[in-house]
């Protein structure tokens, strides 16, 4: 009696399973969809400012969001590598995030963080280009 409970109680957890994978496949869709909307991607080009130390930005995250920024109180010297304070604007004018940004190199590329209160909100790769430096990046959601 109590291994035909067991398939009885086996038989109907397969059911219910079987039942929930094309609800569980539909809420996956919707989340793919969804993610598609916002990617967790981003793309920035740094260029040399005007004034040593400083790089201006021209940033975009996943097709949605842009604008240009300013990184300031980087190194005197040529290259792109050392430490700034970076803030970066929308298109319109308004202000949109600010961060402690680290360049750093690693090779022929770049490691590149941003980084709040001394944690890591976002990292990504870089490469020298003719117009500057050029880094793909994704925000951290740990």
């Amino acid at each position: 009696m109590r291994k035909q409970h067991f398939k009885i109680s086996l038989q109907i957890s397969l059911l219910i399973i079987v039942f929930a994978i094309p609800s569980l496949i539909n809420s996956q869709n919707d989340t793919n969809t969804n993610a598609k909307e916002t990617l967790n991607i981003g793309f920035v080009l740094y260029t040399k400012g005007n004034t040593p130390g400083t790089l201006f930005a021209r940033w975009n995250y996943a097709n949605k969001y842009s604008g240009p920024g300013l990184a300031t109180g980087g190194p005197r010297t040529t290259g792109y590598a050392g430490k700034y304070h970076v803030r970066y604007f929308y298109e319109n004018g308004k202000f949109s995030d600010e961060y402690d940004l680290v360049i750093e190199k690693a090779g022929d590329f770049y490691d590149v963080s941003w980084i709040i209160n001394e944690k890591v909100e976002a990292k990504g790769v870089g490469m020298e280009v003719k117009d500057g430096l050029a880094v793909g990046w994704r925000r951290i959601s740990d």
